[in-house]
């Protein structure tokens, strides 16, 4: 791959990452002070995100893989997204507010499927080429958190009081827009599908892959992923407004902590499954889950501000052991048919149906320890998904099987 290129697929993946960090993470704390919204309108916004990962295969099914070279494609949405975006800054109310939103989601969540198909096309060997640009979109969401706590300092409690979150959106918008442009520049990626060809709903929606639910171990994984979702849906939707309510200060720098923790652990997964086995490698990621949680629930901003870090700093193994770990598996289960497939429904299952559960929930828990002046009971809050990923933890334990990996599966 030309260096050109490869510089044109960092800046295109560095955008990708730094416009989700840049306003998701503290997308409670505007939603909570800005339009005084409630734990459950919260949860509604949140959710935006899971109704985009639901309806994105049909954008890339129907659209993308068809018609449309996937860098135009992936252009018109950032730009359309840019306006959606500044929308949402100035909304006055949370009604005004979500329509924008979930336009927003469903025209940014097929554009995480896109930038990678615009990778792996100038790729000769994704395996070993595809890292090394993935990781600055992660450093563009490490930048961005880093951006609103450190430079513009749009998180403190006095810029919260005075509506400085609002800029977040507008910082956003400004990214979204120039990624839009520059994806226009991007080398060509032509539709794969031959044109008059008519994808199935399966197809869209990888239901093909849904033969591999016929192995009882690939089914308790499934049914897993789609639950351990629904604790991830708590970190995401009350991190934010949790840091900020206890003072903790800089808190979106240090949310950015976990996404620096998944680099690292990233490197670790071929070891770690080439010694333990993929059965251990989960294990370890949905134990980490419930040691997070308790982590929050019993940390705070002062003398055990330390058990709030480490808990963020979990993340690496959260998510990389987890998550990333089953999309391993899910590959090497796969015959090479299903590959997208099988990918596409464990997407679908988590992100989508997963979280969506997810979000509704964490909007009940927290609605339900709303205390006295606005503030919440953050103990009971976080020990509710700790307890729920720890049963889900003992039930994969004691049903799942291990099984042996190839070692050309888990390249990363």
């Amino acid at each position: 791959m030309r260096n050109l290129v490869r510089f044109q697929l960092s800046v295109m993946m560095f955008l990708e990452f730094f416009i989700w960090g840049g306003w998701f993470v503290t997308l409670g704390t505007f939603l909570g002070q800005n339009l005084d919204a409630s734990s459950t309108q919260i949860a509604s916004a949140f959710s935006t995100q899971s109704w985009g990962a639901i309806i994105a295969p049909f954008i890339i099914g129907l659209i993308a893989d068809r018609y449309f070279n996937a860098e135009k494609i992936l252009a018109v949405l950032h730009i359309v997204g840019a306006f959606l975006m500044y929308q949402m800054a100035y909304a006055e109310n949370f009604t005004a507010f979500y329509p924008y939103v979930l336009g927003y989601m469903i025209a940014y969540m097929p554009t995480l499927a896109l930038v990678n198909s615009v990778s792996f096309n100038q790729m000769k060997d994704p395996a070993k080429e595809f890292s090394f640009i993935r990781v600055f979109g992660t450093i563009g969401w490490i930048v961005s958190g880093l951006a609103i706590s450190l430079i513009f300092g749009w998180d403190s409690a006095e810029a919260i009081q005075q509506g400085m979150l609002e800029n977040t959106f507008l910082m956003t918008a400004a990214a979204s827009a120039l990624l839009g442009i520059w994806s226009f520049f991007l080398p060509g990626t032509p539709p794969k599908a031959k044109t008059g060809e008519k994808p199935s709903l399966s197809e869209i929606l990888g239901l093909d892959a849904l033969s591999l639910l016929k192995s009882k171990n690939f089914l308790i994984f499934f049914l897993s992923s789609v639950l351990i979702s629904i604790p991830l849906a708590f970190y995401y939707q009350n991190l934010s407004p949790f840091l900020t309510e206890i003072g903790v200060e800089n808190s979106t720098a240090k949310a950015a902590i976990g996404q620096g923790s998944e680099v690292l652990f990233m490197l670790l997964i071929p070891v770690f499954l080439k010694r333990f086995g993929i059965k251990l490698t989960l294990l370890v990621g949905m134990i980490a889950w419930g040691v997070r949680y308790l982590l929050f629930a019993y940390g705070n901003a002062d003398e055990l501000a330390f058990m709030l870090i480490l808990g963020i700093a979990l993340h690496g193994v959260c998510y990389d052991f987890f998550f990333v770990s089953g999309q391993i598996y899910t590959d090497s289960k796969a015959g090479e048919k299903f590959k997208s497939a099988a990918q596409g429904l464990i997407t679908l299952a988590t992100y989508g149906v997963g979280m969506l559960v997810g979000f509704y929930v964490a909007g009940i828990i927290t609605d339900a320890n709303l205390v006295e002046g606005g503030l919440h009971n953050w103990a009971d809050i976080w020990t509710f998904p700790a307890i729920f990923a720890l049963i889900i933890m003992v039930l994969f334990a004691i049903f799942f099987r291990n099984e042996k990996i190839e070692k050309k599966d888990i390249e990363i």
